[in-house]
């Protein structure tokens, strides 16, 4: 942070023995690793970390460090960094975020409110889209794409008079390698039969090269 305002932020996962590691030790790896991505900001510029470790707040007074410690001590040395601790309840969004999370629904339920959607948003709610709300509070989202190009072809299949014939097989289990799926669209194996009407053979093609 400058003058009260964040200008970076930085993360990375956990290697595999880090896993392993107490709460204080990560704590004491995440400030290292901080000032190592910004040392060339940081080098010979006083600068503060703030913290809502309490231990952590007391590191550089501590003296029964282990051999782990004592190398990221080293480095802090490097330095003019002072730890501030600052309390978890006064910087809410960032403590919740670096708190391990049980379900999306725990973390969605901090503060939702159903308030009357747009007349824009009604519209594509009733075309394309479900909202509802979780038993634990959280926002359910459902999008719903439908490809008109498949649309327009099921309808065209019904008019192809080989694809019919091979639709009453399949409805009837007479058909072995094709088959419905869930939208009703005839396929043969994993593939969609497209049926010789009008231009839809060359359609695929056109679309495919154009995109």
């Amino acid at each position: 942070m400058q003058d009260k305002n964040v200008i970076a932020y930085a993360s990375r996962q956990l290697k595999v023995h880090e896993r392993n590691y107490p709460t204080y030790h990560l704590e004491l790896a995440v400030v290292v690793f901080a000032l190592k991505i910004w040392q060339h900001y940081l080098y010979g510029v006083k600068c503060e970390v703030f913290t809502d470790h309490r231990s952590l707040y007391h590191v550089f007074t501590k003296k029964d460090l282990n051999l782990r410690q004592r190398r990221w001590m080293e480095s802090l040395k490097d330095y003019d960094v002072t730890i501030q601790y600052h309390p978890g309840k006064a910087n809410v969004v960032a403590d919740t975020l670096s708190r391990k999370v049980v379900s999306i629904g725990s973390l969605a339920c901090l503060s939702v409110t159903k308030r009357p959607l747009t007349k824009e948003i009604q519209t594509l709610e009733s075309k394309f889209m479900q909202l509802g709300m979780s038993d634990k509070g959280g926002v359910l989202a459902s999008i719903e794409v439908r490809a008109t190009f498949i649309e327009g072809l099921k309808a065209k299949q019904f008019e192809d008079e080989n694809l019919e014939d091979l639709r009453k097989k399949t409805v009837s289990s007479k058909a072995q390698e094709t088959t419905l799926d869930a939208e009703g669209v005839l396929n043969f194996k994993v593939r969609i039969c497209v049926p010789q009407v009008d231009d839809l053979i060359q359609k695929p093609l056109i679309e495919s090269h154009g995109s």
